[in-house]
């Protein structure tokens, strides 16, 4: 008993404190720039049905891309932190280097992607010409962000990785603060500006024209540079950089550090890939449920999605305490404080799992008043309440792991777990139950599914945690 206590008090506690004190900025700054979609949605919706529609198909496209960019890019995390915590510091500037050289090839494969390949899947969508053009038109000047935020996930894996998870929330904020009266003023032009102010608007600025859904999409790109710009001011001036000096001269591409980054980052971004493919094709299966079911599942997901947050930077902070011990060389600790993160994960589930379980029925009533949407709504939380174990557990194993530089075992067990457990699992308990036992299940057959893909990937990320931190 004497050691357990011992054991709490050097090793246990500080590192809970250590972990939350990273994982909550990281929370915040997850849920600044969800904000920056619910914005753009909300606001086009303010000004007509066609842009709205045309933001809510283009972010189809470009958020996949963009979460691809960031999972990708979440690799230099786990390489600076295992640099700083073996003190290596002349290293870390080269590995950001060859991130921000990786990030900005990946932005403009991205900006040209958006550019040139929309209107051939908006013809293969069958989306309604008008919807086809303003989307396409959207997301052209998206575009021109993509780099931009590229480069700042590059920069905020770099931060994270130093243990200065701060710099991404603040200045997320700051994106949100200049996509909201950017998004005012290019969506609705000089009519939105004196509705807002009245005869007090000047003659020039009553002239600006209502670009809609083009608008937003300026306003989104000019968001994603300004976070970039303010990221490498900050990391220029800020203190906590100061023994690495990232923009003092330039390291040119070096294919063992692009490499190095690759083969950590891609699976990261494969997983991430693989996740939301999974709640998309969800969607489009049950899109034939009818208005009413589809409704009660992005209630439910949209709740739960919130929720997430939170083991999702827990995740993201455990990647950095792993990595900055495993650059120390200290094996055993390692392994205490991977383990030490599951067990946190274990809590937060239980809280997750109870405020769906108190506050379900007043949320539900905020997203819609009608009964039946509410009604179907309410079972499939229920069942949400189930999987925020598992939920909360593989991706806090997955942080674990990514600390320890094992990424490709993460991304065979999400492929694995997501698309033939939970996405086949569901459809087929969906669409045709289980023989004569069991009818099928519509929408709580996919998230039976989910629950499944969850818990199977929890399970074999535990083992695989259990034998990497022991062969360490």
């Amino acid at each position: 008993m004497g050691d357990f206590t011992r054991h709490v008090k050097s090793v246990y506690w500080p590192e809970t404190r250590a972990l939350i004190f990273l994982a909550l900025p990281i929370c915040g700054a997850q849920l600044a720039q969800a904000g920056m979609s619910v914005v753009d949605v909300m606001m086009t919706g303010r000004h007509n049905a066609t842009s709205l529609a045309a933001v809510s198909v283009g972010s189809s496209l470009w958020m996949p891309l963009m979460l691809f960019m960031t999972g990708t890019l979440m690799g230099l995390t786990p390489i600076v932190a295992h640099l700083l915590g073996g003190q290596r510091q002349t290293a870390i500037r080269p590995a950001v280097h060859q991130g921000l050289w990786v990030a900005l090839l990946l932005g403009i494969v991205a900006a040209l992607l958006l550019w040139s390949v929309v209107m051939p899947i908006f013809e293969l969508m069958d989306v309604p010409p008008a919807v086809a053009r303003e989307s396409a038109a959207y997301l052209s000047a998206v575009a021109f962000g993509m780099p931009g935020i590229a480069l700042f996930q590059a920069l905020r894996a770099f931060s994270d990785g130093m243990n200065h998870s701060r710099p991404a929330l603040w200045i997320s904020l700051v994106g949100l603060s200049v996509n909201i009266p950017a998004n005012y003023v290019l969506i609705y032009g000089g009519d939105g500006l004196v509705e807002l102010f009245g005869s007090w608007t000047p003659d020039i600025l009553q002239q600006i024209p209502a670009l809609g859904a083009f608008g937003c999409g300026v306003a989104t790109a000019f968001s994603m540079w300004t976070m970039a710009l303010a990221m490498a001011y900050y990391t220029r001036h800020g203190r906590t950089y100061k023994s690495v000096a990232i923009w003092q001269g330039l390291t040119l591409p070096q294919w063992a550090g692009i490499r190095e980054l690759i083969v950590v980052g891609v699976p990261i971004g494969v997983a991430i890939f693989v996740e939301v493919t999974l709640f998309t094709f969800i969607a489009l299966f049950i899109a034939s449920f009818g208005e009413v079911t589809v409704g009660a599942h992005q209630i439910a997901l949209s709740f739960t999605t919130i929720l997430f947050m939170l083991p999702m930077s827990l995740s993201m902070a455990l990647t950095v305490r792993v990595g900055n011990t495993l650059g120390q060389q200290r094996w055993a600790l390692a392994r205490k404080v991977a383990w030490n993160g599951v067990i946190i994960s274990v809590i937060i589930a239980v809280i997750n799992s109870t405020l769906l379980w108190f506050t379900a029925v007043p949320v539900i009533s905020l997203y819609t008043s009608n009964n039946e949407i509410q009604a179907l709504a309410l079972s499939i939380i229920a069942l949400a309440a189930i999987f925020q174990l598992s939920d909360s557990l593989q991706v806090t194993l997955a942080g674990a792991l990514r600390g320890y530089k094992d990424t490709r075992i993460v991304m065979v067990i999400t492929v694995l777990s997501y698309w033939i457990v939970g996405l086949g699992g569901g459809h087929w308990l969906g669409t045709h139950g289980v023989g004569d036992m069991v009818v099928p299940l519509g929408v709580h057959g996919y998230w039976i599914g989910l629950i499944a893909g969850l818990s199977t990937a929890a399970l074999l990320l535990g083992w695989r945690l259990q034998h990497i931190s022991v062969r360490e």
